[in-house]
């Protein structure tokens, strides 16, 4: 049996943070603020590897409710997602992402990411796709003030 699921996720980029994209730290003046580490790229594929097997989302596993989550590693939760999956018996076939951010440029950035994330959840590199794209200035894009990602993957048994 094949299944899909969908995560998407956004934070709020700040200066004195760190910006950490896919379990990669990225040179930047504004970073993403969030409860663990604000990275929205394994945030969004937590939550589609969660959704393909209708198990929640990530805050059902890992709340920011929760102290013990505070600055936590995002490739942590990848890897825990990944157990859930492994455990029902499934075994992710792709990934495909895709980064909403207008600043800073992270093109030179993507093919680390995309190893992180593959060794990560031991995935060949091929079966993951990271895509980047801009908001044209709408929106909190306009002054750099956010970040997005959206996810999408695939199981099998």
């Amino acid at each position: 049996m094949i299944r899909t699921g969908i995560g998407y996720d956004a934070h709020q980029l700040g200066y004195d943070y760190p910006l950490i994209i896919g379990g990669v730290k990225i040179p930047s003046k504004k970073g993403s603020i969030g409860h663990s580490d604000g990275d929205v790229l394994s945030h969004s594929i937590v939550d589609a590897m969660l959704g393909s097997l209708s198990l929640g989302d990530i805050g059902k596993y890992f709340p920011s409710s929760e102290q013990k989550w505070k600055d936590k590693s995002s490739l942590f939760f990848l890897k825990k997602a990944n157990q859930l999956i492994i455990d029902k018996g499934y075994k992710i076939n792709n990934i495909d992402s895709t980064i909403i951010l207008q600043e800073p440029k992270i093109s030179n950035y993507v093919h680390k990411i995309i190893k992180k994330i593959s060794s990560e959840i031991h995935i060949p590199s091929d079966n993951v796709s990271v895509k980047l794209t801009t908001k044209d200035m709408l929106g909190f894009h306009k002054n750099s003030s956010g970040i997005e990602a959206l996810a999408i993957i695939t199981v099998s048994n």
